[in-house]
């Protein structure tokens, strides 16, 4: 038998689909060799088994009883494939033999005719077992398998491929080879096996192109359906930029799932059963290439593709973060793409994703330039009733809270950023090695902490100005004070800590004691000076009591200006009460206690009713002090002692 893997392509086969059965061929020559009667014996064993499966041959009956019962050459014990194979493996070596005797011998067109038939039958074959084992093809079954067979050691069925057999094996052979493996991977392994055994066979032969004709139009019609389920579809860059942001949305969600598919399993799935069907070494190798780049090469320009169109069209804050789930998708994927699409018949593929990613990359870059424009250029005219948090400070701590948690992604992306145009000492806070965290396994990129910090810091310069739009000045500083709590509390408890560092916390929730320190002393002290100063200073009962009716007028009015100012946060909210509260008791009890006697009348409040009267203030539901736009009278001392952020 000659030996397997020959792969010497000599005849070129003739283009008619019915040759000719019959041909009269000579009397035997006494001057015959032992190697003439050989290739003889060969020529006849191959035409009894050639046209007893000849499905062309209308009058082999054998032949279509096995038709109309389903069965198949490849099926059973596969004795009938295996000695067809050898058959087609001998009529080979006949007609080599033949053309370097006699290429005009009557004999030599006899096995051109026979071997015309043979492949006949066998792409038959070969599109048979493609179609009927499509389940046991399918892409996750052959990625799993491969992976289980790499992890298995070498005494143990298969190691790298689906099968280390070198001949057909049957059901049989495979079951007791692979104990262990379940049916639908032994379904797998044997159709792969029987794929293998027909290229071979017909590559060898010189029938490799309708072989890989059969095979990529079966399984390019698999991929494109499996690509097509998961969302994926042509679409124009004219007709992508019409359509809402929301169905736009829903399509980069339907891309995301399919890029992992396709990557993770589909792409990968045909990679292996290409290697696996032709075998990866030359010329087999080269037809494997390029079938793999026809069965996917359409696919994946177009997966690949679609980032690159959302990636042009209008940027709007919005779509930030589904363009870096896109940029994060590509990235994480992108040492299995550049594996799997590795053939030089596939770098267009290649290319593709790359332009994608970097197209992505510039979106992203571009949306946090306008993200910076839009808080710069925010409209500072309005003022927030009672004090409260900015909706433009929620707004941009959200945003950047949810950039922090794409940092690993952006650390690529902004590497090369342009940084603020503000000295360092403005922002930049030192990120401690010892910072860990389960959302980071290794220290913050300082490109990605000082762009944070260079954000919050525009976000919290465009609040210093609108501060100065109240005219109550107390209540600018209350203001200041709730929006920088609101920011330090919103990077303490995101990811954003993590990248700002303790210090940066430390420093900037000093300053939220210092709007709060500022907004007591203005906000009370009118109240407080409206007592001596040492209140257990002697001084006339007539003077008591002026000095009582003083107090009584000036609290009254605080505690109802500032029942309509507001902190959100309860204990922001209950630690300034506590404050105010020590201070006022403090005093006013002292001077309660030294003046009390005589002055029963302008006495209003008890010491024990301080802490009452204070109970109703700072939560937004009396009177508002909102108050329109005017420069306040000590907006430049203000600034000059809280613009270091």
């Amino acid at each position: 038998m000659p030996r397997k893997g020959m792969r010497s392509i000599f005849f070129k086969p003739s283009s008619s689909h019915h040759p000719p059965r019959h041909y009269s061929l000579p009397p035997p020559s006494p001057l015959r060799t032992f190697s003439d009667t050989l290739m003889d014996d060969n020529i006849h064993k191959a035409e009894s088994l050639i046209t007893k499966w000849d499905y062309n041959n209308n009058n082999n009956n054998s032949v279509s009883s096995r038709l109309s019962n389903s069965s198949s050459l490849f099926s059973g014990t596969r004795l009938d494939a295996k000695h067809y194979i050898d058959a087609v493996k001998g009529l080979q070596s006949a007609m080599k033999y033949l053309v370097a005797q006699d290429p005009s011998s009557a004999y030599l067109l006899r096995a051109q005719s026979l071997m015309q038939i043979a492949m006949k039958t066998l792409e038959r074959e070969f599109h048979q077992i493609l179609k009927a084992n499509r389940e046991y093809l399918d892409p996750e079954t052959v990625s799993n398998r491969s992976e289980t067979l790499s992890n298995r050691s070498s005494t143990d069925f298969g190691q790298n491929s689906f099968s280390d057999f070198d001949e057909i094996v049957s059901d049989d052979e495979f079951r007791l080879a692979g104990e262990g493996v379940a049916d639908a991977e032994r379904a797998s392994m044997l159709a792969v096996n029987d794929l293998k055994a027909i290229a071979d066979c017909m590559i060898s032969t010189g029938y490799g192109r309708e072989c890989v004709r059969i095979y990529v139009l079966v399984r390019k019609s698999i991929v494109d359906e499996a690509l097509y389920n998961l969302g994926v579809e042509q679409l124009s860059f004219s007709r992508l930029q019409k359509m809402d942001w929301e169905v736009v949305e829903l399509k980069i969600k339907h891309w995301l799932n399919a890029m992992k598919v396709a990557v993770g399993t589909l792409f990968n799935g045909e990679r292996i059963l290409c290697d696996s069907v032709f075998a990866a070494t030359a010329p087999e190798k080269r037809i494997a290439e390029s079938s793999f780049a026809e069965i996917t090469r359409d696919g994946a320009m177009m997966l690949f593709g679609f980032p690159e169109m959302v990636a042009k069209c209008k940027k709007t804050p919005e779509k930030m973060f589904r363009t870096l789930d896109m940029y994060e998708a590509i990235s994480e994927n992108w040492q299995q793409i550049e594996s799997i699409f590795s053939f030089e018949s596939t770098a267009k593929v290649r290319t593709q994703a790359v332009t994608s990613l970097v197209k992505l990359g510039d979106a992203v870059r571009t949306m946090l330039s306008d993200f910076e424009s839009a808080i710069q250029k925010e409209p500072c005219k309005t003022t927030i009733p009672g004090g409260g948090v900015h909706p433009i400070t929620g707004y941009v701590l959200n945003y950047i809270s949810l950039l922090a948690d794409y940092s690993g992604v952006l650390v690529d992306i902004i590497a090369d950023y342009p940084q603020s145009p503000m000295p360092e000492s403005f922002y930049r806070s030192p990120i401690h090695e010892d910072s860990t965290s389960s959302s980071f396994s290794t220290v913050p990129s300082p490109a990605i902490s000082e762009r944070i910090a260079w954000l919050i810091l525009v976000v919290l310069c465009k609040l210093d100005v609108k501060a100065e739009r109240y005219k109550d000045v107390a209540l600018s500083y209350l203001f200041l004070a709730n929006n920088m709590h609101y920011v330090v509390e919103k990077v303490r408890k995101s990811n954003l800590g993590l990248l700002l560092g303790e210090e940066w916390m430390a420093k900037h929730e000093a300053k939220t004691k210092e709007y709060v320190a500022k907004y007591e002393r203005v906000g009370w002290n009118s109240v407080l000076t409206s007592l001596p100063e040492n209140p257990a200073a002697e001084i006339s009962a007539e003077q008591a009591k002026a000095c009582f009716v003083s107090f009584n007028t000036a609290f009254h009015e605080a505690c109802k200006k500032q029942s309509g100012w507001v902190v959100p946060d309860p204990k922001l909210r209950d630690e300034i009460k506590v404050s105010i509260a020590l201070k006022l008791v403090s005093k006013y009890g002292e001077f309660y206690d030294k003046n009390r006697v005589g002055s029963e009348s302008a006495i209003r409040f008890l010491p024990d009713d301080i802490g009452n009267q204070l109970s109703d203030i700072l939560y937004g539901i009396g009177e508002s002090s909102s108050g329109s736009s005017h420069a306040l009278t000590t907006s430049s001392s203000r600034r000059s002692n809280g613009s270091s952020r």
